[in-house]
């Protein structure tokens, strides 16, 4: 139980600093700085969090009770904290295709959201350095070394990955539907029944930035093989996704194909 206390101090630390940072940038950076700002400070905490608890899940058996609830309260801490951040490059590749935003913003954006992903490595070398924890010790000893995150075949993992980001990108489409206490929570339980459900065979990670923090130091594969499970996996899960409920269910139905608040910009 003292790694696990520990290791929850170090996820309140990075979240505590997150949170920092974001009210720090929201009196001192206008506009878009602030915007880069806000990704930045989501994806350290996204990073950092994971870092933790990926190493504590792989050396502490925590039992299935006890880890989904840390992967539900983890997730609800996240999306309530991240202040509209989306943490995902493919989410700012999307407001480009939308004409949402310019492809030069876009761009700083998703710099910033690697550049915090790194930062977040550093970050958990730091604590893991100091060895307030048995756990944080034994990693030391191994150089901090990760090793092969995949419980299945390359082909396994980059479909269970498009299949994960297909349901949370489904999830956040129509998260509007339900009332807006539940949609919170409603997104949460989505990526905690992923988590369960394709851990074992990917981690369960569908984001890039996240995969390219966490688990593309880990012996086993090299970054090409890689970024064909954590990066093409996503990007068509989200993709299909989109196609199917925005272009091919409308089309096939005869209804409007306009996402609802878009459609309530209009009617204003």
């Amino acid at each position: 139980m003292a790694d696990l206390r520990v290791s929850l101090a170090a996820v309140g630390a990075a979240v505590l600093l997150s949170e920092a940072a974001r009210r720090a940038a929201a009196r001192l950076l206008p506009g878009v700085y602030w915007r880069c700002a806000l990704e930045a400070a989501a994806t350290f905490q996204l990073c950092s969090c994971t870092h933790e608890l990926k190493l504590l899940s792989g050396a502490v058996p925590l039992g299935l009770p006890l880890g989904l609830t840390l992967t539900y309260v983890m997730t609800v801490v996240h999306l309530a904290t991240f202040r509209g951040a989306t943490c995902s490059p493919y989410a700012a590749l999307e407001s480009v295709c939308r004409g949402a935003s310019g492809v030069g913003a876009a761009a700083v954006i998703i710099a910033c959201q690697f550049a915090a992903g790194v930062a977040a490595q550093y970050f958990a070398v730091s604590i893991w350095s100091l060895g307030l924890s048995d756990l944080h010790v034994r990693h030391q000893r191994f150089g901090f070394r990760c090793f092969d995150p995949l419980g299945g075949t390359l082909l396994e993992a980059a479909a269970v990955e498009l299949g994960c980001a297909f349901a949370v990108q489904a999830a956040a489409m129509h998260a509007h539907k339900l009332d807006e206490k539940l949609r919170l929570h409603f997104v949460a339980a989505v990526i905690t029944a992923l988590v369960y459900t394709g851990g074992g065979v990917s981690g369960a990670i569908f984001n890039p930035v996240l995969a390219f923090s966490v688990q593309f130091p880990c012996s086993g594969h090299t970054y090409l093989e890689y970024g064909f499970v954590y990066w093409l996996g996503p990007g068509l899960g989200m993709a299909s996704c989109i196609l199917l409920f925005e272009k091919l269910l409308p089309f096939l139905s005869g209804e409007n194909a306009v996402r609802p608040e878009i459609q309530k910009k209009k009617t204003q």
